[in-house]
Order: structure tokens, then sequence, then C-alpha cells
């Protein structure tokens, strides 16, 4: 009358893609019919547990790696299913199937997680690269505002330099426009230009030109 369990030695079973893993459970059932699991079967509970390990290489060999992962309550669920129909006969009810643990080799196990983490670096690169193109279009959205407001680059300064004064800094950095560096650059030097002519005057006797 009671419900009965076993547990399932670990199974080395190959999945549909190849891969070779140690899985185990637990079967619970209970005696329906007295006389079916007398007369009809020989040793009911070790005709249950054998049976019970077959079908659960049977059914997770059609199953892949991922599948059996990520798929494990309905797996355990048509395990039951099929346990219940073949045991009937029996005088036995099959009430359920719990697998415990799905065991990988460990060079897959290391695979998996190297897998795993070039697929986060992958992911925080990308992550990254958006974040630099959605910058890089606001600042240009901003030099284009600033174009149309002459006075914004001014207040955009003064906000800078309020927020170093707040951080108790002692320095203070002065932008000089870019153009008005070139512009001081590319003026042409005089005094080598007065130099010239007054050699060039002296060379023709003529007078000295001031």
């Amino acid at each position: 009358m009671r419900t009965l369990s076993f547990a399932v030695p670990p199974q080395e079973i190959l999945t549909k893609d190849s891969v070779t893993v140690s899985v185990d459970a637990v079967v619970y059932f209970r005696i329906s019919s007295a006389v079916a699991s007398v007369c009809n079967v020989e040793g009911v509970q070790k005709s249950t547990r054998l049976l019970a390990q077959t079908t659960l290489r049977n059914i997770l060999g059609t199953k892949s790696l991922s599948d059996l992962l990520s798929e494990r309550e309905a797996i355990s669920h048509d395990m039951q299913s099929t346990l219940d129909l073949a045991t009937a006969p029996w005088g036995v009810v099959v009430e359920r199937v719990e697998i415990k643990d799905v065991r990988l080799p460990a060079n897959l196990q290391r695979a998996m997680a190297a897998e795993a983490e070039a697929f986060r670096e992958a992911k925080a690169k990308e992550i990254a690269a958006d974040g630099e193109r959605n910058a890089a279009q606001a600042l240009r959205d901003a030099s284009d505002t600033m174009m149309q407001s002459p006075c914004a680059i001014q207040l955009r300064y003064l906000q800078t330099l309020t927020t170093i004064a707040s951080e108790q800094n002692s320095t203070i950095v002065f932008p000089v426009p870019v153009d008005l560096l070139g512009t001081i650059l590319a003026k042409p030097d005089r005094s080598e230009e007065n130099r010239d002519v007054r050699a060039h005057s002296l060379s023709d006797g003529g007078a000295i030109l001031e």
C-alpha cells in the first residue's frame, strides 16, 4: 500500500549530439495489485529497477545535451509515462521519476566555461562599442547646436569652470581656440623679410630701406 522508492545508478549515456554524460535518477512507485506483482513477474522491485535503468538510457539517448540540461521536467514526465505503461501488467504504478544529477566530463566543462566566457567578452565589447557610437552621436549633435549659438560654448565653458571649482581644485585650465593658434603660427616673420631687403639694397649700392 505504501509508496516505495529506489535510486537508479549513474548511467553512462551517449546523447544525440555524441556527448557522453553520466545521469542518475530516483523512481517512486507502489504496488496496485498484489496478485499481479507476485504472479506476473519474479522479483517485482528488481525488475522495476532494471527496467528504469534501460528506460533512462533509451530516453536520454534521443536527447541532445542542451535538451538534457534545460528540459529535465519534460524528460522525467516521459520516463514516468513509459515506466508506468510497461509495469502496469506487473501490478505496479510508477508515481514519479526525478533526474538527480547530470555529470559532464571535465574537459567538456572547461570547454563550455571557455565558450561562455568568450560569449560574455564579446557581448561586453559589443555594448562598449554601442556606447561609444551613442556618445559620438551625442557629441556631434552638441557641436551642431553650439555652432548655431555662439554663446553656447561660453556657457559650457563657465559650467565646466563651476564643476572644477566645486571639487576644490587649485588648477584651472583655460581653453584656447585652435583657430587663434593657427593664425599666430601662420603670420610671416617681418624681421626676416626686412633683413633680406636690407642685404639686397647694399649689394646694389643703393640706400638702405628702413
